[in-house]
């Protein structure tokens, strides 16, 4: 594993500046690295996550890292029941470079892993959706994973409903779409794990892995196996839109304090302790 490591463990420049200090080193790059050796190093970094437990934890932070191990073996029994049910062929996952989304590929990336009988796969379908107003760094961060985790990605930038009909007008063999839908989301109260489109969209199972995953379990599991995220989660922003609906979450705001060309300063996303106030940065 150390060649996974190698290039899982580059890093940008950008990540020297004050408001990405800390952030994870698990970043996507270019990467040769063979799909199959990237999902061992992932499963690994989970194994590992799942049978830490530090001794010197405050009773708060245990709390949270047993409750990410419950999530984490939640979401693992979902895709591992995803896997039964669909052929890797068969299976898509939407992918917006968003936190939950990202949660929800690497633990897939390690089911792989977990269920060796379904390599080799050449590439993992993917399905971008994303509005004309895309921030670059998230079409940017999109672009990092396509390389670093194999996934053949189609870019849609197109409502919802008609962007799945063009996905699997192009993909008529895939069955079930991996969503990173969690019950805070709109219209996320109500979902299973497994839930057939409605009526009027087109026909596939919509599988939601990361459904019962709070803000805070996220970001604990993200950073904890050290894996990079979209920048933009750096600057204050912690629910990822466009351009023109999307802001830094106002409940990060550092009072008394402005960067060098006089606009507000924010404290990281992963800093937000209230799950109620995930989406104020957003207008939609």
């Amino acid at each position: 594993m150390a060649q996974v490591a190698a290039a899982a463990a580059t890093t940008s420049s950008s990540s020297a500046s004050p408001a990405s200090a800390g952030r994870p080193k698990f970043a996507p790059t270019p990467s040769t690295v063979p799909l199959m050796n990237v999902c061992a190093d992932i499963a690994r970094r989970v194994d590992s996550y799942l049978a830490t437990t530090p001794a010197s934890e405050s009773r708060d932070v245990a709390d949270l890292r047993q409750r990410t191990k419950d999530r984490i073996q939640e979401s693992l029994n979902v895709i591992s029941e995803a896997l039964k049910r669909y052929s890797i062929d068969e299976l898509a996952i939407s992918f917006n470079g968003g936190k939950d989304c990202l949660v929800m590929l690497v633990l897939l990336l390690a089911s792989l892993h977990y269920h060796s009988s379904q390599f080799p796969p050449q590439k993992i379908h993917t399905v971008y959706v994303h509005s004309l107003n895309s921030f670059p760094e998230v079409d940017e961060f999109v672009n990092d994973c396509v390389a670093l985790y194999s996934l053949d990605l189609i870019r849609l930038p197109t409502p919802m409903k008609v962007a799945f009909q063009k996905f699997l007008d192009a993909k008529p063999h895939v069955k079930a779409i991996m969503v990173g839908t969690r019950r805070t989301d709109p219209n996320g109260a109500d979902l299973r794990f497994f839930d057939e489109t409605d009526h009027g969209w087109p026909k596939f199972m919509r599988v939601h892995p990361v459904i019962d995953w709070h803000y805070a379990e996220v970001w604990h599991f993200l950073r904890e196996l050290e894996i990079k995220y979209c920048i933009l989660y750096d600057l204050g922003y912690t629910s990822l839109g466009g351009t023109t609906d999307t802001h830094p979450n106002p409940a990060l705001r550092i009072e008394s304090r402005e960067d060098s060309t006089g606009e507000q300063s924010f404290r990281p996303a992963y800093t937000l302790l209230d799950d109620t106030k995930e989406r104020c940065g957003r207008s939609t």
